[in-house]
């Protein structure tokens, strides 16, 4: 009894220890003699040329179980052994990401001393537990056709829904929710540590994971239990450790504009694309190197790379006019197209040191630059999407810097110990370029409302003035877990902990105003205050037990996490600037404060004939949204608070309307008067109302309910349920047929307390005949809301649960088929389909808050093709929304010859085409017809989506990409001369549109189309 309370002591203390855990793969079974009879106290030892402390070992309990876990992946071999008994070696058994290799064997009695040697299959399905994995090796992520980051890794995960949709030619930040999920939910762990992004819910940010030098990647899509915040997909690199033997590789790869196919049709021509839109040059240049400072004592691996690519931008040019004050309108220079490119460099090194038996250190570090010597027009998520090259800098990460400090220790072959700390600091944001000519212009945006063949012909173009960002972003994580390990029981306690902080700084031009244009013609304008400054600061720490309980063909699983989340705010200050004549200090602010939640999980697995074939799994639990300095934990900020309607990623603004009565392109107003004004009798303009009236003052005009910003169950959450029949049809070859449904809770919305439902004037509209619209168009659009002029610009936010207003769902339903064949003739496959719908609900809510989505936006549902927004507005009715059963294939495959050595491989690609969009500007005249009265704010014009969100979808994306490679061998150096296709069928699908609808114009006018056939050398030295 003293030591069961010793021992549960110890898991308490380890609980406040200062972790996400690292979960690695086990080996578990039983023992039995030759009558059937269970065998307590063999010894089991595992040992693997991947382990620095050579073997791990574990005894059979009093049920003839034993479990022996946190093993990295490789090949194992296991030996039991019992006094009286011959010894067992069991070879060749493999181990991959989280995966239980269920091993059970039978003893014989022996009179003497002897060793039976058996080599068998590994197993492929795992029984003894309910999560779901994908797990690619290194020989696999060296043999498929992609750039070796983590944004083209994780594009072969059956389910996941990416932002970025074309040919990945190099890292770039990249969301990737799976199964309907929020955006920020994706997870990077290097090492079992994340690599976080504050200002993203701490999704991946633009790190270049080392990809092609990672031990193994393995893709957790389901069953997470106590270590996982999220219900996301988790992408967990197990990185390279080095070895007692020296190792080596050298790789590069390289193509050119010459090497680049042509996907430039009639079609697209047709739809208004006027160029191709080719790579000039894609490059990756990687050394690696391992070994031993100390046999069986410390390795080390070091790792260097340089990389970058060019791509030009569709129907995107150099403005002539770039730098000149005089000239107002944007002048293609056809002769020079914009172009997007990225430069990656870096440096890491990691260091094991077996310290003693029961004692590991690991120490990394990665220094990196992205984008040191860009010169191209690079955006970013938080950008606007079609932008000329003078208005936007160079989208930096420099430094970006990861360090982490990881130990380990098997006390005693029952307590497992583990504890780590990382972090990532890194620059961000789109950073003022130097020297810059725009400093001093006005900032223009061309609506393009009817068209606008004399500006340019781009709808919703940015262009003659640099907005820019210097920003800092770090995320600091620790963890610490204690596992107790029996033969038929695994019980963990953990501590997680992370430190978030966002500082950023947006600024726009000496003159803080910017301009909108209708084909040249200004009907509106914003001001902004500029430098805005914009701080935020958080931390959340979570304690979770899990329990793992195996009986018979049965094992059950449980946890239970407590989280706590928190934000505040530094002392800040704004101004002075044009419109904040004096200077506002902010004193440090609490945020929210805190959140509290308890999240059960369970899972179960179950053999279901014994023979280790055939596993039924189940899942259902209940996890939260990423925390990160984003949502509640940002908006609650003061300077997110302040009377603005522009922002969160740029100076805080409001618009109003503008009528250049004069021509002079100067708003002749007083621009420090909020209200409306007419001065035309004086020579002057026409100035609608400001959209804040309370702009420039230190009026706080979004209030947050204390009840939103803390207390238990109050965050954002979902709970997600999951079964699945895990078949094995082949030696080392597995099916699996999953179910997931997922709903989502926890919405806030935006009351504006100066305004009543009633005082919103519900209208419809007729959408314009046009043959590309459904049924030719002439339907009614109804559901439409204008607020009473005389409250227009008046603004006193609540900001609240959604569910004080109406009911408000968000559902998943999704089935996904995987195949898993892994052959020992050297062929794998891994892949599947996955198809699913999104349904959502909130027009009870917006019945009783006609303003709700005014400001900020609100998007209805997440996880969509492209991840493109379904928001909800006053002119953007939809607020019942079924997406339709979309499915996917995602694929990947190697094989090599035998006898020739030659290598082929393959990834493939098809996935549903972007969610599109009628943005229709619907003139003031036309509303003011139907309302019987002006729009409130006097807008030349008010945009309406006129298309419901699933009536109409972009081209379906099929890409497959494929590699031959012939090997050769000279002693102990392989080397890999490869030729890649990306796009081998020369796809031309349209990844993004114009969604400025103008009746017969451009509307779904090409933006962006899949990277045409391209070829791409590549050679590999490994030594």
């Amino acid at each position: 009894m003293r030591a069961v309370m010793r021992i549960l002591g110890f898991l308490a203390c380890a609980a406040l220890m200062p972790t996400i855990a690292l979960a690695q793969a086990v080996i578990a079974g039983s023992v039995k003699d030759s009558s059937g009879g269970v065998l307590p106290g063999v010894n089991v030892e595992a040992t693997s040329p991947e382990l620095i402390e050579k073997l791990r070992t574990a005894v059979t309990d009093g049920t003839g179980q034993y479990r022996i876990e946190d093993l990295r992946p490789g090949a194992y071999t296991v030996t039991f052994s019992l006094p009286g008994f011959t010894t067992l070696k069991r070879e060749g058994i493999e181990l991959t990401g989280t995966f239980t290799a269920t091993i059970n064997v039978e003893l014989k009695v022996g009179v003497v001393a002897e060793t039976v040697t058996v080599t068998g299959e590994s197993p492929v399905v795992n029984i003894q537990s309910a999560r779901r994995e994908m797990t690619l090796n290194n020989d696999v992520l060296k043999a498929i056709p992609t750039v070796r980051s983590y944004n083209a890794t994780v594009s072969v995960v059956p389910g996941v829904i990416t932002n970025l949709n074309d040919v990945v030619t190099a890292t770039a930040t990249t969301q990737f929710p799976i199964h309907g999920g929020r955006n920020n939910e994706g997870r990077l762990m290097i090492d079992g540590l994340n690599i976080g992004n504050p200002p993203g819910g701490n999704q991946p940010t633009s790190y270049i994971a080392d990809v092609g030098n990672a031990q193994e990647v393995t893709f957790t899509t389901a069953g997470g239990l106590g270590e996982s915040e999220t219900a996301g997909l988790v992408m967990s690199v197990v990185p390279k450790t080095g070895g007692n033997r020296k190792s080596g590789a050298l790789f590069m790869s390289f193509t050119g504009k010459k090497l680049s196919g042509d996907n430039f049709n009639d079609a697209l021509r047709a739809a208004g694309l006027t160029a191709p839109t080719p790579l000039s040059n894609v490059y990756d240049l990687n050394g690696s190197f391992g070994g031993p400072i100390k046999r069986d004592k410390v390795w080390y691996f070091l790792n260097a790379r340089t990389q970058g690519s060019t791509k030009i931008i569709a129907n995107v040019y150099y403005n002539q006019n770039a730098g000149d004050q005089t000239k107002w309108l944007y002048s293609p220079d056809l002769s020079r197209p914009a172009y997007n490119d990225r430069t990656s460099e870096n440096a890491s090194g990691r260091i094991t040191w077996q310290i003693s038996t029961r004692n590991k250190v690991g120490v990394f570090w990665d220094e990196q630059a992205n984008c040191r010597t860009c010169t191209g027009l690079t955006t970013g998520i938080t950008d606007p999407p079609r932008v000329a090259p003078e208005a936007r800098g160079v989208s930096q990460t420099k430094p970006l810097r990861v360090t982490q400090v990881t130990w380990s220790s098997p006390l005693t072959n029952k307590l497992l110990l583990d504890a780590g700390w990382g972090g990532i600091y890194y620059a961000w944001g789109n950073f003022e370029r130097n020297p810059n000519p725009t400093h001093d212009l006005i900032n223009v945006v061309e609506q393009c409302a009817t068209g606008c063949p004399a500006n340019g012909g781009i709808p919703g173009l940015v262009y003659r003035s640099q907005d820019w960002g210097q920003n800092y972003a770090g995320s600091y994580s620790w963890r610490a877990s204690a596992s107790y390990v029996t033969g038929r029981q695994s019980l963990k306690v953990g501590y997680q902990g992370t430190y978030l902080s966002d500082i950023r700084t947006w600024y726009t031009n000496s003159q803080d105003l910017a301009y909108q244009f209708d084909n040249g013609v200004p009907n509106r304008l914003t001001e902004s205050i500029s430098p805005w400054v914009n701080n935020g600061l958080g931390a959340w720490h979570a304690v979770f037990v899990q329990d793992q309980y195996t009986s018979g063909r049965v094992t059950l699983q449980g946890a239970l996490r407590f989280d706590h989340s928190a934000s505040w705010y530094p002392q800040q200050q704004e101004g002075p600037s044009r419109f904040l004549p004096t200077a506002l200090v902010i004193p440090e602010t609490p945020g929210v404060d805190a959140y509290k939640d308890i999240t059960p999980r369970m899972g179960l697995a179950y053999d279901v004939f014994g023979n280790g074939r055939t596993a039924f799994k189940f899942n259902a639990g209940k996890y939260l949204e990423g925390m990160g300095i984003s949502n509640n934990w940002a908006n609650a900020n003061p300077t997110l608070r302040m009377p603005c309607t522009v922002g969160p990623f740029a100076p805080c603004g409001v618009t109003r309307a503008w009528t250049d009565a004069n021509n002079n392109l100067k708003p002749d107003c007083d621009l420090l008067d909020g209200a409306a004004q007419d001065l035309r009798s004086s020579g002057g303009d026409v100035c609608g109302p400001i959209s804040n009236a309370a702009f420039g003052t230190t009026t706080l005009t979004n209030t947050f309910d204390p009840a939103l910003l803390t207390g238990w169950g109050v965050r954002a959450s979902d709970w997600t349920l999951g079964a699945a029949v895990q078949q094995q049809i082949l030696p080392r070859a597995s099916i699996e047929v999953a179910y997931t449904r997922r709903w989502f809770n926890g919405f806030t919305v935006y009351d504006n307390q100066l305004a009543a439902a009633s005082d919103f004037a519900e209208y419809s509209i007729t959408a314009p005949s046009d043959p590309r619209l459904p049924s030719g168009g002439g339907y009614p659009v109804s559901g439409l809301y204008d607020i009473a002029p005389s409250l227009f610009g008046r603004v006193s936010n609540l900001v609240t649960a959604a569910k004080k207003y109406g009911k408000w769902s968000d559902n998943f339903n999704g089935v996904d088929v995987t195949l898993n064949v892994r052959t020992g003739a050297g062929w794998t496959f891994q892949g599947g389909t996955s198809t699913g719908q999104t349904a959502a609900d909130n027009c009870e809510a917006r019945n009783n808050l006609p303003e709700l989505g005014l400001s900020p936006a609100v998007n209805l549902a997440q996880g969509l093709p492209g991840l493109t927004t379904s928001p909800v507005s006053p002119t953007n009715p939809y607020c019942h929304v079924d997406y339709g059963w979309l499915t996917q294939l995602r694929a990947l495959s190697s094989y090599i010859i035998p006898k020739i050595d030659v290598q082929l491989s393959g990834v493939l690609q098809s996935k549903p085409g972007a969610l599109l969009a009628a943005n229709y500007a619907v003139p003031s005249q036309v509303i003011t017809q139907i309302l019987g009265r002006a729009p409130a704010g006097n807008p030349a014009n008010v945009t309406i989506n006129i298309l419901a969100p699933g009536q109409k979808y972009g081209d379906r994306i099929n890409q497959l990409d494929f590699r031959a490679a012939k090997i050769l061998h000279f002693g102990r150096t392989r080397t890999m001369v490869g030729i890649d296709l990306y796009n081998a069928l020369n796809s031309s699908a349209v990844l993004t549109y114009n969604n400025t609808f103008v009746p017969g114009g451009t509307w779904l006018q090409p933006q962006t189309v899949l990277t045409a056939r391209l070829i791409k050398f590549s050679a590999e030295i490994t030594f």
